[in-house]
């Protein structure tokens, strides 16, 4: 592409050569300046090359983050490889900045052993400890390097062009010598000053753009949205994410998805203001800079660009529907562009978890997340000190005859300093954490050698335990059941697993071979909280269960609202029918329990007939003989 300006430049510096015996002096000095500005460029290219590389290997980053089986996970060591060699040889060619140019370098090549760590946490399938390495180390740092690394490049090129306008003097100097010599001079740093720019334009428009879409990469928009704070301009940035894109590059191959996402960037443009820019973040996520403010415009645009995916594509005789999670954020005082794209990819992943098209970041999250990051803290400290997490059993009832059924064991938290830690606080917290395969493994734990001691004792005691999603789809988590099992004695049949219908419906396949596995060693499992869920009645015909719970925001008023008494009814009729216990949990009163009784309900439990008591408490009831009953409920 730079042929032409090139043979032209290069023709005019023969002729320039021929005549230079006019002006020997003159042309020793033109050299040396041009030696120089050659320098220049040549450490202008070295840091451009270098936040090229890195840039690229952000994008492959954030793709693997979101696409752990896809070929940018591949594709990512050889990306940090090549970023690393571009870094150390800006170090080395920078004899300007040494300083600088060696502390980027460095800084890069720490970076390694730590990516190593996140893609080993992505092959275990630790994604929420990979989501915190990605955001809280590795995104900081490669903001912070292509941050410095544009500044380098930004203050490289001030230094070309300041040498190019020296040469530029230099020459008019010289036409004083020699006006041939100075007249071919001109020409000659002219075409190549013009070849230099046209080159820098296009180099910046490729460095600018992505080269699928047409559309700003990422690192131009992280500039303009930087453009943007540092005027003081009311900012809103939107990151939106395809749902379902992995499948169609999977099944349709990436051709077909290369022109969807041409066609998702038309459609974008297409439905955005004139002087709003869309960007392509990488892979299927893409991001719009909104020159405002104010809430209620983001959530228009937002609206007409999921407006933009009701239509299907069609490429050739293929016709797919897509839908799209889109997050906002509105730029606060102090916010940089990482910060704001970071919140708006926040909200973004929110709304993909919450099925919606659209959430806004909520500037009290910053303060949540540190709560959590605490707390979390806590309780991997508690989960190493026996004493503080303990487990209280709620007797079950059976509704007729009033025996004794089983006790559903709950988890309990003894703070050091803060005192007990309501479970709604904690469990949340352990759900989106690696920690809870530890921790549902010593309640299992604490559960069966409790069930162990009672038998030994002559009280034969079924034990429920709740089993969050993340335990229940984990491939390892039956054989761990099952090893508990061996090492306490405890018969499988007085286990009971209780997960929620959420827990189902999320991995329907992966539950149910769990499930099977746990029946397989005779573990009873329940649908917790049944009726506040999706499930389907095709999954829960096929699901290998053997109890329904009904939840207790539909027990607790069965006594005296005819639409809570009609599900609790279809609900017993519906388990019933399916061969499953039936058991109500929250039963408060005599009203509801008779009524659970007329309406041939299994088992309740609930305060009416005791609250949920320690372990010692449970066995001196066993001891003597005695069953929960309404008159201590009030214990």
């Amino acid at each position: 592409m730079r042929r032409g300006p090139r043979a032209f430049t290069a023709l005019l510096a023969v002729t320039f050569a021929g005549l230079s015996g006019y002006a020997v002096a003159a042309s020793r000095h033109q050299a040396e300046l041009i030696r120089v500005v050659a320098e220049a460029g040549s450490d202008t290219n070295a840091y451009e090359r270098a936040a090229y590389l890195v840039t690229r290997e952000t994008e492959l980053l954030q793709a693997a983050m979101r696409e752990p089986d896809g070929e940018e996970r591949d594709l990512l060591l050889a990306a940090n490889q090549q970023a690393d060699d571009a870094t150390q040889r800006m170090a080395e060619i920078d004899q300007e900045h040494v300083g600088t140019a060696a502390r980027l370098a460095d800084q890069h090549h720490r970076i390694a052993p730590i990516l190593t760590d996140f893609l080993a946490q992505l092959d275990q399938k630790d994604h929420d400890a990979a989501f915190t390495t990605l955001e809280t180390i590795l995104e900081p740092e490669y903001d912070s390097m292509i941050t410095a690394l544009i500044g380098e490049q930004d203050q490289h090129l001030a230094e070309y062009d300041r040498l190019q306008a020296a040469a530029v003097r230099e020459s008019d100097r010289s036409a004083l010598t020699v006006l041939v010599v100075f007249l071919l001079g001109l020409v000659i740093l002219l075409g190549y000053r013009l070849s230099s720019r046209a080159y820098r334009r296009q180099l910046d428009r490729m460095a600018a753009t992505d080269p699928l879409t047409g559309l700003l990469n990422r690192n131009a928009f992280t500039t303009r949205v930087q453009r943007f704070l540092g005027a003081g301009r009311g900012t809103t940035v939107l990151v939106l994410n395809v749902d379902g894109f992995r499948e169609v590059n999977e099944q349709l191959g990436q051709s077909i998805g290369d022109l969807m996402l041409i066609e998702i960037g038309k459609r974008l443009v297409a439905s955005t203001r004139e002087n709003d820019a869309v960007a392509r973040l990488g892979g299927d996520e893409f991001a719009i800079l909104l020159d405002d403010g104010d809430l209620t415009t983001g959530e228009s645009i937002a609206a007409r660009l999921s407006g933009a995916f009701t239509r299907a594509f069609e490429f050739d005789e293929i016709t797919l529907d897509l839908e799209v999670s889109i997050g906002a954020a509105v730029a606060v005082d102090g916010d940089d562009a990482t910060t704001v794209l970071r919140h708006a990819d926040t909200a973004m992943h929110i709304a993909k978890q919450l099925h919606a098209d659209y959430h806004c970041y909520r500037d009290d999250r910053r303060h949540d997340a540190v709560a959590r990051l605490t707390l979390l803290g806590d309780l991997r400290r508690a989960l190493d000190d026996p004493g503080q997490l303990t487990l209280h059993y709620q007797p079950q009832i059976a509704v007729n005859g009033g025996d004794l059924a089983g006790v559903e064991a709950l988890a309990r938290w003894q703070h050091p300093t803060r005192g007990p830690v309501s479970p709604a606080e904690f469990i949340p917290v352990l759900e989106v954490s690696s920690l809870m395969h530890r921790f549902t493994e010593q309640m299992l734990g604490k559960a069966l050698r409790q069930g162990r001691t009672w038998l030994d004792a002559g009280h034969r005691v079924p034990i429920s335990v709740n089993v969050s999603t993340r335990s229940l789809l984990d491939p390892g988590f039956p054989q761990r059941v099952a090893a508990l099992l061996d090492e306490t004695g405890v018969p499988g049949t007085l286990l009971c697993i209780e997960v929620t219908e959420y827990a189902l419906m999320s991995d329907p396949e992966t539950a149910i071979e769990a499930l099977r596995q746990l029946r397989d060693l005779g573990v009873n499992a329940s649908i917790d909280d049944y009726g506040t869920g999706f499930s389907s009645m095709t999954y829960l015909k096929l699901l290998p269960v053997g109890e329904l719970k009904v939840d207790q925001s539909f027990v607790k008023d069965v006594a005296t609202d005819s639409s809570s008494r009609a599900l609790v009814a279809s609900t017993v009729e519906l388990g019933h029918s399916l061969g499953l216990t039936v058991v109500a949990e929250g039963v408060e009163d005599d009203g509801a329990l008779s009524i659970l009784r007329a309406i041939g309900c299994d088992v309740a439990q609930g305060y009416h007939f005791a609250r949920p008591m320690p372990a010692d408490e449970m066995t001196a009831r066993l001891e003597e003989g005695r069953q929960p009953s309404p008159v201590t409920a009030a214990g």
